[in-house]
């Protein structure tokens, strides 16, 4: 055999490591039988090439997960959604945890005349408090909070029933979300709902992300506005760790009605008591009849301190806005400790009045679920 021969036999094992592609993209003159080196370099690329196949399809499974928020009354976390993983915005540390028994209560409350007009200088001696229809032990705190931090979910209706004046209603709530989210101070998150919930914008200072996560809303589908709720104060707001004091509030944009949701209307009701959550509701029923979706709102804004907003007609929404961004402003933050203190889960009434002041309307929350040991 001439060096030629044995030169050519050599260049032949090494390019045989190309595998059995380069033989059918090229015209080379490689033999079509591969050799034992071959064989054994295809079982390597084959066993590549099925486990990244595998990790693909994980991760597409994760994705998909991530895209459909399934919810149901229970303790375990829903899905985060693949909005959640920003890279301009990673997750905090996880904080360390110290369990401490904590018997007070906070209030945040507001105070208006006859007129709706927010009355902002009444003192303590001003409010008498009863809880379970009994005074509290002691006031820890009070004063007129109108600088506290604002943790703020923004849910829209996606449904079909909304369709018709939906780009109107994301412009009022991005012109909202500009007005009131201050850079390092507040945060806000946006959801849409129609079958399942959302997430298109996670926490964040950013009006701009929060803007897009705006945009992203398409309308289409069922409704389930309880799940939705639910899901917001308690993967959400009542997750948020924070290390003063904040207002946490909803702002829901929907007509109220729900045929999809896995929770109860009470249940989200609990679930926004428990998080301390202040639901504000803008019907975008404008038909000029009181829908039965309408009660809905009202029920959820009569038992978390909020209100609940019912325009006229569409260009009304921004308005509404408006004016939940001046109450947000114009609210008083009461804490204390209760009578009879125990840590048994069980629901507490609260009664708030204000003495000498017949005339003016406190609006708050009306009452709180104990801790459990």
């Amino acid at each position: 055999m001439g060096l030629k021969t044995v030169l050519n036999l050599s260049v032949v094992l090494l390019l045989g490591a190309s595998a059995s592609v380069a033989q059918q993209t090229s015209g080379s003159d490689l033999p079509s039988a591969p050799s034992a080196v071959q064989q054994q370099q295809q079982q390597r690329e084959q066993q590549e090439q099925a486990r990244r196949d595998q990790q693909q399809k994980e991760q597409a499974d994760k994705q998909k997960a991530a895209q459909q928020t399934i919810l149901a009354p229970t303790p375990d976390p829903a899905p985060a959604s693949a909005a959640n993983k920003d890279p301009d915005n990673p997750p905090d540390e996880p904080l360390t945890t110290i369990k401490k028994q904590v018997n007070e209560v906070n209030l945040v409350f507001t105070v208006t005349d006859k007129r709706g007009r927010f009355i902002k200088d009444l003192k303590q001696d001003d409010f008498k408090v009863l809880d379970d229809k009994k005074p509290p032990t002691s006031v820890v705190n009070f004063g007129s909070e109108t600088n506290l931090p604002l943790r703020v979910g923004l849910l829209v209706d996606a449904s079909n029933s909304i369709r018709d004046r939906f780009r109107f209603e994301q412009d009022a709530a991005i012109e909202f979300l500009n007005q009131i989210v201050r850079a390092k101070f507040d945060k806000a998150f946006v959801i849409g709902f129609d079958t399942t919930a959302e997430v298109t914008q996670d926490f964040t200072d950013s009006t701009e992300k929060l803007s897009a996560g705006v945009r992203l809303l398409r309308p289409g589908g069922g409704t389930a506005l309880y799940d939705a709720i639910y899901y917001a104060c308690r993967d959400k707001l009542l997750k948020s760790q924070d290390q003063v004091a904040t207002r946490r509030a909803i702002i829901l944009l929907t007509d109220g009605e729900d045929n999809q949701s896995r929770v109860t209307r009470e249940e989200a009701i609990e679930m926004a008591q428990r998080a301390e959550v202040v639901i504000y509701p803008i019907s975008t029923n404008v038909s000029g009849v009181k829908m039965k979706g309408d009660k809905v709102l009202e029920r959820f804004a009569d038992a978390t301190g909020g209100r609940a907003f019912f325009p006229f007609k569409i260009e009304d929404v921004a308005n509404a806005f408006s004016e939940i961004q001046d109450e947000l402003r114009s609210q008083y933050l009461l804490a204390y400790k209760p009578a009879d203190f125990q840590a048994d889960g069980r629901y507490h009434s609260i009664e708030i009045l204000a003495e000498n002041h017949k005339n003016y309307k406190v609006r708050s929350r009306k009452g709180y679920y104990a801790p459990k040991q």
